[in-house]
C-alpha cells in the first residue's frame, strides 16, 4: 500500500502488511523503541487488521484490503509545554469523529457523529474510534477504523456501511486518510492552543454541529450495567452526553456508555 500524501503529512508512518490490532502494535513499538522514536502524531496503519478492538472489548474482522485501521500517537501539550490535563482527554475521540465526518463530507459523503465514538452515514456505522491511554499517562493512542470497500455481505453487522456503498465507487485510502488527518490536525491544534478548553477552541461547537445523537431518543447502557433512556440534550464542557430521562428526573451527564438511537 503506497500512501505518499499521508507519508508527507505525519512525522512517522509505519504501514503494516497485517496486524492484530494497530493500537496494540503502536503501543508495543513505543514501549520497545522509547518515546523519542515516536513523536506526536506518528501513525501505524494496515488494511488487514485481524483482531480489531472496539469499546466494551468487542472484536471484529473484515476482508483484507477493504478497510483501513489507523492508530495515531498523541502527546498533547499546552502552549506552555505542560501535558494536557487528563480530564481533557475525553474530547479526543469526539475530536476524531468530527474530523473524519468533516473530511468525508468534503468527499461528498454525508457523514455525521454518533456520541461518543462512531461516524455514521445515513444512520449506518462507517467508522469506529477507540482512544487508549498509555501507562505513562502522558500519551494517547487514537485508533480509527474506516470501512472503505466492503460489499453489504462483507460488513460486520447490518447496522454498518462502507464508503463504496455510500457512493464512493473506489475510495482511495491515501485520499481518505490524508483528508482525515488534515481535519484532525486543524481541530487538534486549536484544542491544544486553548489548553484543552473545548469551548474556546471551537471543538464543542464542531462536535455539536455534526452529532446526530443530540435531540434523539436514546438508550444508554452504562458501564455498571444500568440502562438510561431519555432524550440526548447536549454535550457538556467535559464531552459528556447530557440525557434527560424519560421518567422526568434530573438530566444525567454520561461519561461513557453504549448508546442506541431509538426510533
Amino acid at each position: 500500500m503506497d500512501l505518499p500524501l499521508t507519508a508527507a503529512l505525519v512525522p512517522r508512518l509505519e504501514i503494516l502488511a497485517h496486524a492484530g490490532s494497530t493500537n496494540d502494535e503502536l503501543a508495543r513499538r513505543v514501549r520497545e523503541d522509547g518515546g523519542d522514536a515516536w513523536p506526536d502524531r506518528s501513525v501505524v496503519l494496515t488494511d488487514d487488521q485481524r483482531g480489531g478492538r472496539g469499546r466494551l472489548g468487542r472484536v471484529w474482522t473484515v476482508p483484507p484490503g477493504t478497510s483501513l485501521a489507523v492508530s495515531v500517537l498523541l502527546r498533547p501539550v499546552t502552549p506552555s509545554g505542560d501535558p494536557l490535563p487528563l480530564q481533557a482527554y475525553g474530547w479526543l475521540p469526539l475530536l476524531a469523529g468530527a474530523a473524519l465526518a468533516e473530511s468525508l463530507r468534503e468527499l461528498g459523503v454525508p457523514a455525521d457523529v454518533k456520541w461518543p465514538n462512531d461516524v455514521l452515514i445515513g444512520g449506518l456505522k462507517v467508522s469506529g474510534i477507540l482512544a487508549e491511554l498509555l501507562p505513562s499517562g502522558d500519551a494517547v493512542i487514537l485508533g480509527t477504523g474506516v470501512n472503505l470497500r466492503q460489499r453489504a455481505e462483507e460488513l460486520p453487522t447490518d447496522r454498518s456501511t462502507s464508503l463504496a456503498l455510500a457512493g464512493l465507487v473506489d475510495p482511495d485510502p491515501d485520499t481518505v486518510l490524508v483528508g482525515y488527518l488534515r481535519a484532525f490536525g486543524t481541530l487538534y491544534d486549536a484544542y491544544l492552543a486553548a489548553s484543552g478548553d473545548a469551548e474556546a477552541s471551537g471543538l464543542r461547537a464542531a462536535v455539536t454541529e455534526r452529532c446526530v445523537t443530540l435531540d434523539s431518543s436514546v438508550r444508554v447502557e452504562l458501564p455498571g450495567g444500568d440502562v438510561l433512556t431519555g432524550t440526548a440534550e447536549r454535550i457538556d464542557a467535559d464531552g459528556r452526553l447530557v440525557v434527560r430521562p424519560t421518567d422526568g428526573g434530573a438530566p444525567v451527564a454520561v461519561a461513557a456508555g453504549d448508546v442506541t438511537h431509538v426510533r
